[in-house]
């Protein structure tokens, strides 16, 4: 029977609610079918977001409902009940991301919800593959398992070229930067009621700024064949490099694209692929590429569903303080150290920095410290234009302070500041001095490493990969100076 929505188009199907991370087509079953958006200021009332992700997330959600013009229904409203009273008639729903937006959708009256989209393993195949794992889920695992699952660089039933990881060699030359988004009016609008949100009180964080990222599926489709032609060719070679004066080094910058629904993870796949069988780049640099798309992020996502654990605080040693102002506050400027500072500054500067700077710089800081992995979560969700939970719970619960525990990885990512001096040109010209642990030039990274491997010793005891380092930690004649040296420090701006 034919569904009658308040705009009094008979349908053949019930109208699809749109979430804001669900914008692509592949939402859609039919180009024509009936759609609803809703904008939920609570949403931005709860958690003080970055003032770039803000804007971002209604750029691209207006534009989204002005491409569909009369097949959307777009509502503005204090929350999605409010929104939902006055729709009124049967949706149906894409599985949000969110286990507090799941939960809601289950609770609505005549709200359907579908299966997730937006990710290449169904969640079926992957509570098979991991049933059949017995308790041991890695990565590589699960990789391997995609790669020959969706055929995906491979010749048969083996890795094209023979190895399921190829080696990058090499240096990323100066390369052109992606195409920059040229706002419109609708984000003069968003800009606008943002202003006037933050006049009424509710509270952002971090600088606007022009939108420097995809809000339309045309923006992030000219991203992505920017990427393939000029940076794909180069992906991977020194991928862990930071250089103060690139931020993008390699890196694609589709994680928006992706997270936002504009860009499916097989429409970046398939061309990266295609680059390779054509001659266009080496297979290191796509099979580096494919193993973060179908690899990593399927997943981190797969793993946030299946466990259904949470943010795990307080489970690693020492994990009780809480987050400082200054780093909340995103204060790059009350922060001396040359390597926080500027990855802080960018972070309040654009809401983005590439994957090693978040591990090895804003979390590696942040596990030294013993800051709660759940608060870290929030933030790295509230700071980052490409930060959703279920990305956020297993990059900076399950990698960095080892916190699932060692659920996702054998060991934490843990580094000191000759690691920092060897994958980034920070150390060069900072106060800091990354060759010493004690007194008033001590690196942070290098005596906070330290520190932090004495707090966790006992856990981390029996470890094999962490074996050596524990052996390091044993033959300092100066480590109970260290540990008192980084105590008094605390949580002052380093």
């Amino acid at each position: 029977m034919a569904l009658t929505s308040i705009s009094g188009h008979n349908l053949d199907m019930r109208r699809r609610w749109l979430f804001a991370d669900q914008l692509g087509p592949h939402y859609l079953d039919v180009p024509h079918q009936q759609v609803l958006l809703i904008e939920s200021k609570a949403v931005f009332r709860r958690r003080a977001f970055h003032r770039q992700k803000a804007h971002l997330v209604l750029s691209a959600l207006r534009h989204r409902a002005a491409e569909l013009g009369d097949k959307a229904v777009h509502l503005t409203a204090e929350t999605y009940r409010h929104a939902l009273r006055r729709l009124d008639e049967p949706l149906d729903v894409c599985h949000p991301t969110s286990r507090r937006a799941r939960d809601f959708v289950r609770a609505q009256p005549g709200v359907a919800m579908l299966p997730p989209r937006g990710f290449v393993t169904s969640s079926e195949d992957f509570a098979t593959w991991a049933d059949s794992q017995r308790g041991t889920m890695r990565l590589e695992n699960f990789y391997r398992y995609a790669r020959r699952r969706h055929r995906v660089l491979m010749e048969g039933d083996e890795p094209t070229g023979g190895r399921w990881h190829v080696t990058p060699t090499g240096n990323v030359p100066d390369l052109p930067p992606p195409p920059a988004p040229v706002e419109d009016d609708i984000d003069a609008e968003v800009r606008d009621d943002l202003n006037r949100w933050q006049a009424e009180g509710i509270e952002f964080v971090g600088r606007d700024g022009p939108r420097l990222f995809p809000a339309t599926r045309r923006e992030a489709v000219d991203r992505r064949d920017h990427f393939i032609a000029h940076r794909l060719p180069f992906y991977g070679a020194r991928d862990e490099a930071i250089r103060a004066t690139d931020p993008w080094v390699s890196h694609s910058g589709l994680s928006t694209s992706f997270n936002l629904g504009l860009l499916h993870p097989l429409e970046a796949v398939r061309p990266a692929e295609a680059a390779y069988r054509a001659g266009d780049a080496p297979l290191s640099s796509v099979e580096g590429f494919v193993r973060g798309i179908l690899g990593w992020r399927d997943y981190i996502w797969h793993l946030y569903w299946y466990l259904e654990a949470g943010s795990p605080a307080g489970r690693r040693p020492g994990s009780t303080r809480t987050v400082p102002p200054w780093f909340a506050r995103l204060d790059a400027d009350a922060v001396r150290a040359r390597c926080l500072s500027d990855t802080l500054a960018q972070v309040r500067d654009r809401g983005w920095v590439h994957h090693t700077q978040r591990l090895m710089v804003l979390a590696n800081y942040a596990l030294h410290r013993g800051w709660r992995p759940s608060e870290m979560v929030d933030w790295f969700h509230r700071s980052f234009v490409d930060g959703f939970e279920w990305a956020m719970v297993g990059n900076v619960v399950g990698m960095t302070p080892y916190a699932d525990p060692g659920t996702m990885t054998t060991k934490p990512y843990a580094a000191g500041g000759a690691h920092l001096d060897k994958i980034s040109d920070y150390c060069t010209g900072c106060r800091y001095d990354f060759t010493k642990r004690r007194g008033p030039d001590a690196c942070p990274f290098t005596a906070g490493y330290w520190a932090f491997l004495d707090r966790a010793r006992e856990r981390l005891h029996g470890n094999v990969r962490m074996t050596r380092a524990l052996r390091q930690l044993d033959r300092i004649p100066d480590l109970p100076d260290v540990v008192a040296q980084e105590r008094e420090r605390g949580e002052t701006p380093p």
